[in-house]
């Protein structure tokens, strides 16, 4: 997993509500609810976190 540990836009720290986030969604919550209440209320920061795609398992069966 590597989320950005900043928003682009505003600066603020994302890094820390990004597992929160994704353990609640996978449980079954809606995303909007799920970012209203880690506090997530700006659209640069909503972003960021919608826009995160886990690419590290398909990195990882490359070899250098």
């Amino acid at each position: 997993m590597m989320i950005p540990v900043r928003c682009f836009s505003c600066g603020k720290q994302l890094a820390g509500v990004y597992e929160e986030f994704q353990k609640r969604v996978e449980k079954g919550e809606q995303p909007e609810k799920v970012m209203d209440d880690l506090g997530v209320k700006r659209y640069c920061c909503r972003r960021m976190i919608f826009s995160q795609v886990d690419l590290i398992d398909m990195i990882g069966k490359f070899k250098s």
